[in-house]
């Protein structure tokens, strides 16, 4: 991966839906070089989908949450497997700080939110901890 390559992605997070030939004017290649290079940064795992950036709010969700998971060690992964096939749990993060897993969560009330720790991720198998933080306000992501 190059210095291009690095811009191309760049460019890419700040809008997925840029045209090849914005980018290639940005850069000074040609249109064609662009597709390739991106063709590549797909093939090699760089660049794993492109996605959308919504707010959750506008599509009836009251309530955004980031809950922090402590889980028994033998049931980590199979526990991050089960959270990242619930619907309401947007991204699903394995960490080494605070706590082992970090999820987003779209609630459509805070009812809602206290079923779903209570009655759903509290009683999966392995779960020891379960820490929520209701988020206020978004600024960036």
């Amino acid at each position: 991966m190059d210095d291009r390559d690095r811009k191309i992605v760049e460019l890419l997070l700040k809008d997925s839906r840029m045209s090849y030939s914005k980018i290639a004017n940005i850069l000074g290649i040609s249109d064609t070089a662009v597709r390739k290079r991106i063709k590549n940064l797909e093939k090699e795992g760089v660049i794993r989908g492109y996605t959308v950036c919504v707010d959750p709010h506008s599509l009836g969700y009251k309530c955004v949450a980031i809950l922090g998971i402590d889980t028994e060690s033998d049931r980590f992964y199979k526990v991050a497997e089960t959270l990242k096939n619930m619907k309401e749990v947007r991204c699903v993060d394995m960490t080494s700080g605070e706590n082992m897993i970090v999820v987003e969560i779209w609630a459509e009330n805070g009812e809602d939110l206290a079923k779903l720790i209570s009655e759903r991720i509290g009683k999966i198998d392995g779960v020891k901890k379960v820490k929520s933080s209701v988020v206020l306000q978004k600024l960036k992501g």
